[in-house]
């Protein structure tokens, strides 16, 4: 190895191009700027969705419907789940804690309505926030009985 050939690390030089500082440097003139145009302007500030002009896509996408800030949500639990859990479990009264061992609702907080698809062959006491009517005759002609939580 020779002193002439010695040369720093490779990317532990950086390049710090000084643009503007006249032709000779040959970064001059437009100062990498290209020609006119608000970019190459002093004191240009690109605004967030900013497309040249051109129609921005926050704006031309369509905007419709409704979210209702005011919506309950249920966690929809049919007559023939009822009937699994008290088939398994051999309950005979279905509560949320009930609900929840059985993983059919992730949280005791939420919101239970209780519909009509399936049948029920057992007696059952069931609590929960909401009943159909089709689920509370089913219940009721069994000989259970509902409980409406708050």
């Amino acid at each position: 190895m020779k002193l002439s050939e010695l040369r720093p690390a490779k990317g532990s030089v950086k390049s710090k191009k000084r643009i503007g500082r006249g032709e000779g440097s040959g970064l001059g003139g437009t100062s990498t700027k290209g020609h006119k145009g608000a970019k190459a302007r002093t004191g240009y500030d690109s605004k967030p969705g900013f497309e040249g002009g051109q129609q921005p896509l926050q704006r031309r996408i369509p905007k419709f419907g409704f979210t209702n800030p005011n919506r309950v949500e249920y966690k929809a639990i049919n007559l023939d789940v009822l009937q699994d859990i008290a088939t398994k479990t051999g309950a005979s009264e279905i509560t949320l804690e009930v609900l929840l061992q059985n993983g059919v609702i992730s949280s005791v907080k939420k919101l239970v309505k209780v519909l009509g698809r399936g049948e029920l062959k057992a007696k059952l006491k069931v609590s929960a926030h909401g009943f159909s009517k089709t689920a509370q005759a089913a219940i009721e002609a069994k000989g259970g009985s509902i409980t409406t939580l708050k």
